[in-house]
């Protein structure tokens, strides 16, 4: 039902978070930039989706979807960052994505231009 958000639990979100950046909040914001504009458009619909349903439902979804707590106080990486609820990390990327300037332009952005 979630496949982009599947997509990224086995990559920004999956075990080895800390690779793709310093901070949970780095590794969220930098996502949008590896991605093409279809993939984030539906990545937007699935977020969508998912914030719609409980806390319950938003719960056992995400821990089917990703590898990683966002809501844990981690020790490594230091000051790694951690999220209040899972809404509020779902949230977070939700914004990251809709704040993209592909998705605000309605076209890919050729990066070279």
């Amino acid at each position: 039902m979630f496949p982009r958000l599947g997509n990224l639990g086995t990559g920004p979100f999956g075990e080895d978070a800390d690779t793709f950046g310093d901070t949970l909040a780095e590794v969220i914001q930098d996502e949008p930039q590896t991605r093409g504009l279809p993939f984030k458009i539906e990545t937007i619909q699935e977020l969508r989706t998912l914030l719609a349903g409980s806390d319950e439902e938003i719960d056992r979804v995400t821990r089917a979807l990703i590898r990683i707590d966002p809501t844990a106080d981690v020790e490594e990486p230091p000051n790694w960052g951690r999220f209040p609820s899972l809404r509020a990390f779902w949230s977070a990327v939700l914004h990251v994505f809709e704040n993209d300037p592909e998705v605000q332009a309605g076209r890919e952005i050729d990066p070279n231009a």
